[in-house]
Formats: structure tokens, sequence, C-alpha cells
């Protein structure tokens, strides 16, 4: 690398990779957990584990850390109400040997949370997702699974019934990335009226 090209690289500044989700308690993540592992043991891949389990409300990629503090007023203006998910089905991206799970039925609030949120980024010049893409609320499970499971046997995983995810807050998240996977720091979290 010429001399020239390693002081353009010093003077970029600092990034931090970032995204908004919702955090699970700890039993919901846990309980989470349980179900990747199984699922992980019967059809291979890597389970989430329990710290990094989360919903994506808005993915924002590398941004300066000196942006960071703005993207915490703009998180604090932003209303929403409390509410709870329950997950109650499963889905396979084949594109990205991904098995998720999805809510039972989607909770108005946190469509709301999600637009409001979509909108104010959006008007601060952030794209959180490619054009055209619509939301779909799901909480990440297993990744890079060898085997892709087909629909019918799919629908039948049985979720566990009382896993309740109460969402009182949302929160700013940094990521790096590992060869183990992911390893997650909460930068600041927001509160959801009650």
């Amino acid at each position: 690398m010429s001399a020239e090209r390693r002081l353009k690289s010093s003077e970029r500044p600092p990034t931090a990779r970032v995204f908004f989700a919702l955090w699970p308690p700890a039993e919901a993540a846990a309980q989470l957990a349980d179900v990747a592992n199984g699922l992980a043991a019967q059809w291979g891949g890597r389970p989430t584990r329990a710290e990094t389990i989360h919903l994506t409300l808005a993915f924002l990629g590398e941004v300066a850390v000196a942006e960071l503090p703005a993207l915490c007023a703009l998180a604090r203006g932003i209303s929403g109400r409390s509410f709870a998910i329950r997950l109650g089905h499963f889905g396979y991206w084949p594109k990205n040997q991904l098995l998720w799970a999805g809510c039972a039925a989607v909770p108005d609030e946190l469509v709301d949370l999600q637009s409001r949120l979509q909108a104010a980024l959006g008007g601060k010049g952030y794209r959180t997702r490619p054009p055209g893409q619509g939301f779909t609320p799901h909480v990440s499970l297993v990744r890079k699974m060898r085997c892709a499971p087909n629909e019918g046997r799919i629908s039948e995983l049985p979720m566990p019934d009382k896993l309740l995810w109460p969402c009182q807050h949302f929160v700013l998240v940094s990521s790096v990335l590992t060869p183990e996977g992911p390893n997650y720091r909460i930068l600041e979290a927001f509160p959801l009226s009650a």
C-alpha cells in the first residue's frame, strides 16, 4: 500500500456498524436460544446465541462515530407505545440460509414504531433498506443452515406456548463481526410509553 493510500485511510473518521432493534428480556432470549439450538441440531447451521437475539427495526450499517449522538437524539424524539410480541411461526430464506421466527400477529404498535423510525431516519438521509423492500418483523434463529427444511416441515415446528416478549423500549446497537458470529453492545435504550 502506498504512503498516500495509507494516509487517506488514516484520515477517514472512525465508524461503527449500527442498527436499531427490539431487545428481549433474558427469559424470552433464553427460550428462543433453546429453540435455535434445537433447530440447529436437527438441520445444521449456526444457532443465534441468547445474548444476540433481537428484532431489527432499522439497519444503518457503517456510520461515523461522530454521528452516534445525533442518532440517539433522533431516537429520543420518536414516540411509541409499549406492546408485546408473540412469536408464532417460522420462515426460511434460502438465499441467506436463514431460519427465523415471526409474529403470530404483528402488533400495530410495532408497525407504527418502525414506520416512525424509518421516516425519521429517511428525513436525515439514512437509507436502512433497499427501495421497495417491506418490513418483515423477524428474529433470526439459525444461520447458514446446511439442510433447508421444506415449507411443510417449517409450519409444523413447535414454538414455546408461553413465549411472550414484552417491548417497553427499543435500542441502538453497535455490531462487531467476528468469526464466531456478531458481538453486540447496546449504546442506548429509548423507552416506549405505557
